[in-house]
């Protein structure tokens, strides 16, 4: 299995594995609404190849904090039904992670299950002073830094960066 960045090649695939992960109703929760209007980071927008074949998929999208201190939003990661428990998306977060850092990203956030995001130095503690614009089960808005404190002292509305497609976000999940 490699790890490739995104082409425009993927993404019919990259949209097939994600609409059957998480269905027709995704767009209507907050972290994809936030979104929209936003291009993901080409150079962070990852997939795993195996036998010619897009196997699992991770993406990053840029956001602001409280309107001044970029982050990343991370998300969708997706592995192949028929291949989870292989280690498909470990591997994808464990490259794109060490690439958003190289690339001097700071700040990460996601929405997921803690107990399977902990593992990557996600937690609920870092993001608790952190909002998203719209409802999301507090439990699940997680966190990392990617240099050492990177949120301390940050506080604030998760946005889009600057520039991008300004829509009304809503309060819905």
């Amino acid at each position: 299995m490699k790890i490739v960045v995104e082409t425009e090649t993927h993404k019919p695939a990259v949209e097939k594995l994600v609409a059957g992960a998480f269905g027709p109703d995704r767009f209507a929760k907050t972290v994809y609404r936030l979104r929209d209007g936003v291009e993901a980071d080409a150079s962070l927008s990852l997939v795993a190849v195996e036998g010619g074949e897009v196997v699992g998929t991770l993406r990053f999208w840029p956001v602001e904090i409280d309107g001044q201190v970029p982050a990343l939003l991370l998300g969708p990661l997706v592995a192949a039904p028929a291949l989870q428990g292989r280690g498909i998306g470990a591997k994808l977060m464990h490259e794109g992670l060490a690439r958003a850092a190289a690339q001097g990203h700071r700040i990460v956030v996601l929405v997921g299950d803690e107990p399977y995001y902990r593992r990557f130095g996600f937690t609920r503690a870092l993001a608790r002073r952190l909002e998203l614009p719209g409802w999301v089960d507090p439990a699940r808005f997680l966190a990392r830094e990617l240099a050492s404190g990177a949120l301390s002292g940050v506080t604030g509305l998760i946005g889009r960066p600057a520039g991008s497609t300004e829509r009304n976000v809503g309060k819905a999940a």
